[in-house]
Formats: C-alpha cells, structure tokens, sequence
C-alpha cells in the first residue's frame, strides 16, 4: 500500500471509531464565549422578566454566560431589527414575542426586517394573558364599572402602554372598540415605565401582560379587573375574565419565544434547541415563569414556526377590523 493511501485508511478509521472527530471544529467547540441576547424591550416587562429567566437557565445548560441586551423601541422593532443583523453565528439570541413578530407586520408599511424570513425559530418559552388593570383611585372594582366612568368622562381619563403595536395596545384597542370608548393612549417604551407610571398615580388604566404587573397587584398598588384569557389565570383564581365579563369571545395572549438570526448554523439551532427543552424542564425555571404568570409550551420548532405564521393572519385582522391605518 503506498504511502499516502495508508495515511487516508488511517485517517478515515479514527473518523470511523470517534465520531466526534468527523463534527467540524466550530461545532465541537459550541459554544465556547458568551451568547448575547437581544431583548427588544426595556428592563422590567415581561419580555425582559421572561428573558432573564430563561437567560440563566441556559447559561447553566450551555456552560458559557448569555448575556440580556436590552434595545427598546417602535413597539420592539428597534430590537427587532438589530437582532435581524446580528451575526447569524450562534452567538445571538432574540426574544422574538407577538409584538414583533405577529403585530408589527400589520402596523407598519416598512419594517427594518422581514419577521417571515429574517429569523430562525429556536423555540416557543410559552404564553400569558393580558390583563386590565387600574390605579387604585380610579373608582372602579369591575369591568362594567370601568366601562360606565369612561363613558361618563369621555376623552378624560388615559391609558398607557409597552408601545404602539403591542400586544396590550391593541388589547385596549379592541377593548374600545367593543364597548364604545374614548380614552387617550400614552405609549411608552415598554412595559416597565407604563407600569411605573401607573403605580405612580399618573395613568388611570392599561392592559399588560400579567408578569409584568403581578407584584403591583399583590402589593395592593395596582388593581386588576380582568384577564384576556378564556380561562382565568392559574395565579388570578379569583380574577375574571374579559368573557365572563360582558365581551363574549374577548381573548388576547401574549406569547415569548427564542429565535435567532437567519443564516445560523445548525449545528448552533440544535444545541441551543436542546438547551431550552432542558431549561424548561427543570423545575426551578418552571417555577421561576409560572410565578410571573407564564404557562410553558412545548411546541417544537416547526410547530412554532407554523405558530408564528397563524399569529401574523390573526393579528392582521385584528388591526384591520380595529381600523388602524398602517404607518
């Protein structure tokens, strides 16, 4: 046998016996430095909340830090965008949720990213309700007493909100539309400073995802009339839903997932896909979401990914029938 031949039988039985070896270096390396991950709202919504919980779970499953980014604005199409350009090395996370992915398409003519095509489902972290929520001065205790002080105040009282497009906005929207109300929107970057505002006595009302209002209204600063589900909230036994309420079929879910830029090698998708199955299964994490109000899903990728598609059609309908112009 000549040389060279002998040097690739030998070659190709190590490649053979160890399977490792056939993996390209990158891949048996992954990762091997700190994951960024790209959250498209300010600090302290639920997005971010969700986020941080699932950020430290991975960082044990994946044994290198990952790292929260917050990049706010435009309803999360600022974060959005920069995730979309992000290095598609497996280094970067996004946070993709119903606001950037599902609402947004319908909201603005002229995004910074394509949601269809831009992004890589990694996984569905899972789901919550909205909820209406108000200042304990606002003289109401249910939906129908809300419904009755804006209507005999129009235009008087205000409602905020995480931004334009998001979910609890077009929650308040629809809300209006159903019972026939004027109440003046103040958009926020975020959950966290509308949530603070309201805590502070400077809005009367807003919907917004149950984690990012729960402590308020166990601390008995902020007063909840209702949920968006049609079911009540597992952590809101006693709260009402929306349906119960006098707005048959009312229903709103905010949703939280992991995505990554296009282009991400597979090797990278299938470790971190890995990595978030296992996160959501140690019951630490599972305890950590649900005491914000979250329900785990565990769709797989595809089932995400079809998600994802079937909440763009929804929303859009929505907006329509709201009658929003897109910007």
């Amino acid at each position: 046998m000549k040389r060279i031949d002998l040097v690739v039988a030998l070659f190709s039985f190590v490649l053979w016996t160890d399977g490792s070896m056939a993996q390209p270096a990158s891949s048996a390396k992954y990762p091997d430095r700190p994951l960024r991950y790209i959250v498209p709202f300010p600090p302290g919504g639920s997005t971010d909340i969700v986020a941080r919980v699932v950020a430290a779970a991975l960082t044990e499953e994946l044994g290198e830090q990952v790292v929260i980014d917050n990049r706010a604005g435009a309803g999360g199409t600022v974060g959005a965008e920069i995730a979309a350009r992000s290095t598609p090395d497996g280094y970067n996370l996004f946070a993709c949720n119903i606001a950037s992915l599902a609402v947004s398409p319908a909201l603005y003519r002229k995004l910074g990213y394509d949601p269809a095509n831009d992004f890589v489902p990694i996984g569905l972290v899972g789901s919550n309700p909205n909820s209406l929520v108000v200042h304990p001065s606002v003289p109401s205790a249910s939906v129908s007493e809300f419904i009755a002080l804006v209507k005999s105040q129009p235009g008087k009282l205000n409602y905020g909100s995480a931004g334009v497009g998001t979910s609890p906005q077009l929650s308040m929207e629809l809300f209006k539309m159903t019972a026939g109300l004027d109440i003046t929107h103040i958009a926020y970057k975020g959950a966290g400073p509308a949530v603070a505002d309201l805590i502070g006595g400077h809005l009367h009302a807003m919907f917004a995802t149950v984690p990012s209002v729960l402590g308020g209204i166990r601390g008995g600063k902020i007063r909840i009339l209702a949920v968006t589900s049609t079911k009540r909230a597992a952590d809101l036994p006693d709260v009402p839903t929306l349906d119960e309420s006098g707005m048959p079929g009312f229903e709103v879910i905010s949703w939280q997932g992991l995505c990554a830029p296009k282009g991400t090698p597979q090797h990278a998708l299938d470790r971190l896909r890995s990595a978030l199955a296992r996160s959501l299964g140690r019951p630490t994490t599972r305890k950590q979401l649900a005491d914000q109000g979250i329900q785990i899903d565990g769709r797989s990728a595809k089932q995400f990914a079809a998600f994802i598609r079937s909440e763009h059609i929804k929303w859009a309908k929505v907006v329509k029938d709201i009658g929003i112009t897109p910007r």
